[in-house]
C-alpha cells in the first residue's frame, strides 16, 4: 500500500511573541496490495449540504480513486480490479444503503457513483453500520473503510461506538472531510479514524482538491511498504528549532536552526505500521500576525511514495514597541592595512552629560488601538538614611499603534544622567565606581477619549 497518510499539526493555535509550540509529523505506511489484497468501502456523504459542486468533486474523486486502484491490483485498466482485492460503495443521508456490494467491476462501481444525488440529514452511524455490514463474512482480504463527510451528525445514533466496533474488528477507517456549510469536526474524524490520528485524517476547505485527496489515499494504499524513508522539514525564519523528542522510528537530528533530518529504514513492509516526529519551535521574531509554521516538508523513499504534508499556521501577537529617544548618530571609522595605530579625526559633539546615564525600559499594559499614552518617569536616589533625593523627570507622549486589539507597548531607552557631584550614596565624593542607589515610579494615562458630548436636543 506504501504510504497511505500524511499529516502535520501543530499544538497551539495562538501564542506569544516569545512563545512556544510543538509541531508533529505523521506518516503510516502498508504493504502492498497485490500481495495483500484488499477489501475496500467507500462510504460517501449525499446529505443536502452536498448538493452542487461538492458533489461533483466527491464523484471525480471517487471515480479516480476506483480507476487507481484497478490499475495497481493487475496493471492494466481492464475494467476489472484484480489480484483477489474488491471495492464497495455505501452511501448516507438521514440514512445509509449499500449502492455496490464489494465487487470488482469498475463500470457498476462508477454507475454507482454516478446515481447518487443529495438531499437530507446526515447519519454516520448508519453509515459505518451499513459499511461494517459489507464485511461479513470475512473474506481474508485486509479490510478498509473510507469515509467521506462535509458535516456533523444530524440524525440517528451516535456514531463513535459504531465506528469504534469496527475498528474493534480489525477495520481500517479513513476519514476525508470537507468544511462545508454544516461545519465538520475535525475533533470528531479524528474520534472515528484509527489510530493514530494525525495519519488517518485529511480535512480540506475546497471541494476542488477531493478529486487529489481521493488519488493521493488510492495511489498509497496501492504501493508497497516505503523503505530508506528521508523527511527534510523546514521551519519559516521567525521560528528555531528548540529540540527534538527521539522518534520511535528512526532517527532524527537538527541540521541547523530552522531545519531538521528525519531517516526511517523502513515502514510498513510487513504490516501497516505508524510513526510520528515532534519537535519544538519558539517564535524569535517581532512581528505580529498570521504566520505559516513550516518554509517546506520534503519526502522521498525507494519506492516513490508521493507524500504531501498540510501547512498549518500559528497567530503570533507581539507588543508594540516604542523608542522615544533616537540613538546617537554613530562616525563611521575604517582601519586598513597592518598599521600599528590609527589616527581618525571623530569630528565634534555637544556635551550632553557629566556622569553617568541611566536607560530605562518599560512595557505599559493592555494599550488599546489609537489611543495615545502620556507616560511620566520620576528619578529618585536613595542616600545611607533611606531618603530620596530629586533627580529628574521625564514625560512623553507614546504614539497610538493601529493593531487590531490591546497590546503591551515597550517603551525602551528613557535616558537619565545623574551627575558624580550629586552622588548621595555615603562613599567618596566624584568615585566613578560608587554604587549609587535610585528609585524609579511611573504614571501612565490615556490621552485620548471616546468621550463625545452630547447634542442640544430641540423639541418643536
Amino acid at each position: 500500500m506504501g504510504i497511505t497518510n500524511s499529516n502535520k499539526v501543530i499544538d497551539l493555535d495562538s501564542i506569544g511573541c516569545d512563545g512556544s509550540l510543538r509541531v508533529i509529523l505523521a506518516l503510516t505506511a502498508a504493504p502492498d496490495i497485490i500481495s495483500n489484497p484488499t477489501d475496500i468501502v467507500l462510504v460517501l456523504d449525499r446529505s443536502g449540504s452536498m448538493a452542487g459542486m461538492p458533489l461533483e468533486s466527491m464523484k471525480e474523486g471517487a471515480k479516480t480513486f476506483i480507476d487507481i486502484i484497478e490499475e495497481a491490483t493487475d496493471g492494466v485498466a481492464d475494467g476489472q480490479i484484480g489480484s483477489g482485492s474488491r471495492i464497495g460503495i455505501v452511501s448516507f443521508a438521514e440514512t445509509a444503503a449499500v449502492d455496490a456490494q464489494l465487487i470488482t467491476s469498475v463500470d457498476t462501481l462508477k454507475d454507482a457513483v454516478d446515481s447518487l444525488s443529495a438531499g437530507g440529514s446526515t447519519n454516520h452511524a448508519d453509515a459505518f453500520t451499513k459499511a461494517t455490514e459489507l464485511f461479513t463474512p470475512p473474506s481474508g482480504n485486509a479490510r478498509v473503510m473510507v469515509m467521506f463527510t462535509d458535516g456533523n451528525t444530524t440524525t440517528g445514533a451516535p456514531p463513535a461506538p459504531v465506528a469504534a466496533a469496527a475498528r474493534a474488528q480489525g477495520i481500517i477507517i479513513y476519514c476525508i472531510g470537507l468544511v462545508g456549510t454544516d461545519g465538520v469536526d475535525v475533533n470528531t474524524l479524528n474520534e472515528w479514524a484509527t489510530d493514530p490520528d494525525a495519519t488517518h485524517v485529511a480535512v480540506t476547505p475546497d471541494a476542488a482538491d477531493l478529486e487529489a485527496l481521493f488519488a493521493q489515499l488510492a495511489a498509497n494504499i496501492s504501493k508497497p511498504g516505503a523503505t530508506d524513508l528521508v523527511i527534510d522539514e523546514i521551519v519559516m525564519p521567525d521560528f528555531e528549532i528548540v529540540s527534538i523528542t527521539p522518534p520511535a522510528k528512526g532517527t532524527a537530528s537538527m541540521l541547523d536552526a530552522q531545519s531538521l533530518r528525519w531517516t526511517i529504514p523502513q515502514l510498513g513492509v510487513t504490516a501497516s505500521e505508524s510513526a510520528t516526529l515532534e519537535f519544538e519551535i519558539r517564535h524569535v521574531a517581532q512581528t505580529s500576525g498570521t504566520k505559516l509554521v513550516n518554509a517546506s516538508v520534503t519526502y522521498s523513499d525507494t519506492e516513490g511514495n508521493v507524500v504531501a504534508f498540510p501547512e498549518p499556521t500559528v497567530v503570533v501577537a507581539c507588543g508594540v514597541v516604542v523608542y522615544p529617544e533616537e540613538c546617537p548618530v554613530p562616525v563611521e571609522v575604517a582601519v586598513e592595512g597592518c598599521s600599528d595605530a590609527v589616527v581618525v579625526d571623530a569630528g565634534e559633539t555637544e556635551l550632553a552629560s557629566q556622569g553617568r546615564i541611566l536607560q530605562l525600559d518599560v512595557t505599559i499594559k493592555n494599550v488599546c488601538p489609537n489611543k495615545r499614552v502620556a507616560l511620566a518617569v520620576i528619578l529618585t536616589e536613595v542616600d545611607e538614611n533611606g531618603l530620596e533625593c530629586q533627580r529628574g523627570m521625564k514625560t512623553l507622549t507614546i504614539p497610538a499603534h493601529s493593531e487590531p486589539s490591546c497590546r503591551d507597548v515597550l517603551v525602551k531607552c528613557i535616558k537619565f544622567v545623574v551627575p558624580e557631584d550629586l552622588d548621595v550614596s555615603g562613599g567618596p565624593v566624584g568615585v566613578m565606581c560608587d554604587p549609587r542607589n535610585f528609585r524609579v515610579r511611573f504614571i501612565a494615562h490615556t490621552i485620548d477619549t471616546d468621550f463625545r458630548c452630547c447634542g442640544a436636543a430641540v423639541t418643536l
